[in-house]
């Protein structure tokens, strides 16, 4: 694809110009990534609902080099946490229904979110920020071409919003460009971050239209081997506003007992009444045994997303029961990646907030038009 970047000598340190994921920026937060540069990417992504308004600075940006676009290239990024380090490409992948079972999801989505980013991508016609998809690249020899490119002097390097180090380099050959392809083209992806995002690109590709190899039928991609090292899931512990006791639990003293309980087994956490408790689930993924045998018995035919409450940290899952905001809490062992895969493949979701992969790649690297007129 031929990326769009920020041009260092007019934007100024990258450090201020990335900013996390459209959604996982608090609104309180929004002031601060503002204030850090008047061409941070937050001023592209959160626009509120001033979609044109985003356009247009997007364009002006352009006029004054403040972005500048590249020949057709492909990109390495790095990032270096905890000790670890995880690699990924961004390139362009092609958008596909669910129904052909290669792009697979593995979480449910919600209207809203899908409105707001058609609206901005309908305004804009830019990919503006990565989704996320993972592969099984065990096979494909991708991870030994990342590791040459990594042997050089990355185009840019930069702190995150979340205090990692980034590194990101540019692949200009295309020779490198078709060997990716070749690796890639028949491998199913599963989507890691970005289903309502993904859903958002298929249905403008399909609004828009164009012959299949058009800009408007693909979307920026960062992917992910599944075999990285450094590919970290996280769980995402819920909170529930209402209900009824749960009983038939083995009994726990403390929080850490309780998730190191979790560990190997399709069991959940509870906490209720200063009270903590394993409760064992019938099933194969404890996430989903946990709603359709607990959640959904408790709501019945109410949503679940009007009475739950969800945070990755489980201090403050009970925090918030003490405090009143919630009835009970429940947590959940770290997903098992490769088996969220089996499940999708199998066609297969699960609710909301399956899973978290950390950390999340900034936005603001890389840009993409999604011209109609355009091919790839």
């Amino acid at each position: 694809m031929p990326g769009i970047r920020y041009y260092l000598a007019r934007a100024g340190e990258p450090s201020k110009l990335m900013a996390p994921p459209y959604d996982v920026i608090p609104d309180s937060d929004l002031a601060h990534y503002r204030s850090l540069s008047p061409y941070n990417v937050v001023h592209l992504t959160r626009p509120g609902t001033d979609y044109e308004g985003a356009a247009m600075t997007f364009e002006r940006w352009l006029d004054d080099r403040i972005l500048e676009p590249e020949s057709r290239s492909m990109y390495v990024h790095e990032v270096e946490f905890d000790g670890r380090v995880r690699r990924d490409l961004i390139a362009s992948l092609r958008l596909q229904p669910y129904s052909d079972k290669v792009v697979l999801p593995h979480e449910r989505t919600h209207r809203g979110p899908k409105e707001d980013r058609l609206a901005l991508l309908r305004a804009t016609k830019v990919s503006l920020e990565p989704l996320w998809f993972l592969y099984e690249g065990a096979q494909t020899g991708i991870g030994a071409v990342l590791d040459r490119v990594a042997g050089r002097a990355p185009a840019v390097t930069f702190t995150g919003p979340e205090g990692n180090g980034h590194r990101l380099w540019v692949i200009s050959d295309p020779v490198i460009h078709a060997s990716m392809h070749a690796a890639l083209e028949d491998l199913p992806v599963l989507i890691a971050d970005g289903h309502h995002r993904y859903e958002t690109a298929l249905a403008y590709a399909e609004e828009v239209g164009g012959p299949p190899e058009a800009a408007s039928r693909f979307t920026l991609a960062l992917l992910t081997d599944l075999g990285d090292p450094g590919l970290v899931v996280l769980p995402t512990h819920r909170v529930m506003k209402t209900g009824v006791a749960i009983t038939g639990g083995e009994g726990k003293l403390t929080l850490e007992d309780t998730l190191g309980s979790l560990r190997g087994r399709v069991a959940a956490g509870v906490y209720r009444s200063h009270q903590f408790q394993v409760l064992p689930l019938e099933g194969e993924v404890a996430l989903l045994e946990l709603h359709e045998q607990v959640i959904d018995n408790i709501l019945g035919r109410r949503s679940p997303e009007d009475y739950l409450l969800y945070t990755r940290d489980p201090a403050e899952a009970v925090r918030w029961v003490d405090e009143g905001v919630g009835t009970a809490a429940f947590f959940l062992d770290t997903p098992d990646i490769r088996q969220v895969l089996k499940l999708a493949q199998e066609g297969k979701t699960l609710p909301q907030k399956a899973t978290y992969f950390h950390p999340k790649p900034p936005s603001g690297m890389v840009f993409d038009r999604l011209e109609r007129d355009r091919r790839l």
